[in-house]
């Protein structure tokens, strides 16, 4: 079994910021693709009218799933949070005990690894 930390995330965009939203949403996609070895998939959905936005996040292990979120609070989270608002949080695989005190204000439901293939 590999330990893999997957978070799917769904975000309703705040009417009137979904440019704010884009532009930012541009900058973290980048960081994470320069600075991030550890993330393995950071996939990015949009509804075709623009209200709401699916995140999808694979991470090696739980190392480089608090990579991911240490380096998001502290460079975008504060300009996130005045573009969106969280609607649902999804955890899958066995996150650390570190992982999960994170992710703790965000209420997030946890799917714990059942069966499957993977490749």
């Amino acid at each position: 079994m590999n330990e893999n930390v997957i978070l799917a995330v769904e975000f309703a965009v705040i009417p009137g910021r979904f440019e704010d939203f884009k532009t930012l949403a541009a900058e973290i996609i980048e960081a994470t693709q320069h600075n991030e070895p550890g993330t393995l998939n950071y996939e990015w959905a949009i509804s075709d009218d623009r209200q709401v936005c699916h995140v999808y996040e694979r991470f090696r292990d739980s190392v480089a799933a608090m990579t991911h979120m240490v380096r998001f609070n502290a460079n975008f989270a504060a300009r996130f949070g005045e573009t969106v608002k969280l609607v649902r949080f999804v955890v899958y695989g066995r996150p650390s005990a570190q992982v999960k005190d994170a992710l703790s204000g965000a209420s997030p439901v946890y799917m714990a690894p059942f069966g499957g293939v993977s490749r």
